[in-house]
């Protein structure tokens, strides 16, 4: 097996550091095209540094798409970042990046900037020192990943069949376990058609669409079942002009979590067989998954154990965990290829004020990710 002493990566945690600021200040909020291809401008300008086979996938509305390959990419590793964030411009202007109680605090610092840093300065460190992983290995930097992906599951998909493992640089679980098993993530958009009328001087005329989907909305609020994993939640509803009127429509957004493929047949078909229970009026509606259950299976099982067999070489301790959001890893796992996810770096609060990353992890995640590479 080929290592790089831990030491090497603690003198090494200022620049992975300064980098990390770096990326923090260029904010990439996932709407803003211009913003998010700023940042992928930079993260190309180190990848020209270390003679990667650079192509850039232009994107329209979303910012472009970078790739980077050593090899021809068959049979060997392929890691995932995303550039984008949840954060508006001018954001880090509010809270701008900074260090205390060995904390580094910042938007988008730890989803996930902290492992675009990190990976780049482990292949720096890789050509100071001398090495290279033996695989063919390609990096993909996406920019739409907080939005659902929609522009970048394909190439995702694509590249990762060519792989034999996918590292995933989310940020790992606060206690800086890996996630091995994630949550499919989809959305059941209502749609209610009544009839409007005066409230006063025709409400018999009226077919209130709100008072329809009332009744939709409990029952879909009763479909989650925490035993199985599965939570429904309505989040978003609207409906209505005015008090005086009957309201002629009526929408609501559903979110729905599960861990299993049988779960998601059983929301799929609740949305087939919706009726409307007030006379003359319409319901429809659309069920969209959004990311596939990532589950626990015998092929993570086996993934992760030959992660924790590397890292003990260099007496690295490696935990995992579940969590109830998605990521692009629920694509490569739905694809039945072997994955690795949450070796970004190590904190908590993502996607909100209280975003930071333990500064002492810098060091340990860039050698845990150069053993995977370097041993996988």
């Amino acid at each position: 097996m080929q290592f790089i002493s831990k030491d090497v990566f603690t003198q090494a945690s200022l620049s992975i550091k300064s980098l990390l600021v770096e990326f923090v200040g260029i904010e990439s909020p996932s709407s803003n095209k211009a913003a998010v291809d700023r940042l992928g401008a930079r993260i190309t300008r180190e990848l020209v540094e270390l003679d990667g086979n650079i192509e850039i996938y232009e994107q329209e509305k979303r910012g472009n798409i970078v790739t980077a390959r050593w090899g021809d990419g068959r049979d060997g590793i392929l890691t995932l970042c995303h550039m984008d964030t949840v954060f508006d411009l001018g954001t880090v202007a509010q809270r701008p990046f900074r260090e205390a109680d060995g904390k580094l605090y910042g938007p988008g610092v730890l989803d996930m900037k902290s492992g675009i840093a990190i990976l780049l300065s482990v292949l720096c460190l890789f050509r100071q020192n001398n090495t290279w992983p033996t695989r063919s290995l390609t990096l993909l930097f996406t920019s739409d990943e907080e939005i659902g992906s929609f522009a970048s599951r394909e190439l995702i998909e694509n590249e990762a069949r060519n792989a034999s493992v996918v590292f995933c640089l989310e940020p790992g679980l606060p206690d800086g376990a890996l996630k091995t098993s994630r949550k499919g993530v989809g959305e059941i958009d209502l749609s209610v058609k009544g009839v409007s009328a005066h409230a006063g001087a025709d409400h018999e005329k009226g077919r209130n669409a709100i008072e329809e989907m009332a009744y939709h909305v409990l029952v879909a609020q009763k479909l989650t079942d925490y035993d199985k994993g599965t939570t429904v939640n309505v989040g978003l509803i609207r409906g209505g002009t005015r008090t005086n009127v009957v309201p002629e429509t009526a929408k609501a957004m559903i979110d729905f979590r599960v861990t299993s493929k049988d779960e998601v047949s059983r929301l799929e078909e609740w949305v087939k067989g919706l009726k409307p229970v007030i006379q003359g009026v319409e319901i429809s509606a659309s069920f969209t998954l959004n990311r596939p259950p990532m589950p626990r299976d015998d092929r993570m099982v086996q993934t992760f154990k030959k992660a924790q067999s590397i890292v003990e070489e260099i007496r690295l301790n490696l935990n995992e965990g579940s969590t109830g959001g998605g990521s692009d890893a629920n694509f490569v796992a739905a694809l039945g290829i072997p994955v690795l996810d949450g070796l970004g770096g190590v904190g908590d609060g993502a996607h909100s004020e209280r975003e930071y990353i333990l500064s002492d992890s810098l060091a340990e995640r860039a050698a845990l990710q150069a053993a995977l590479l370097l041993n996988w």
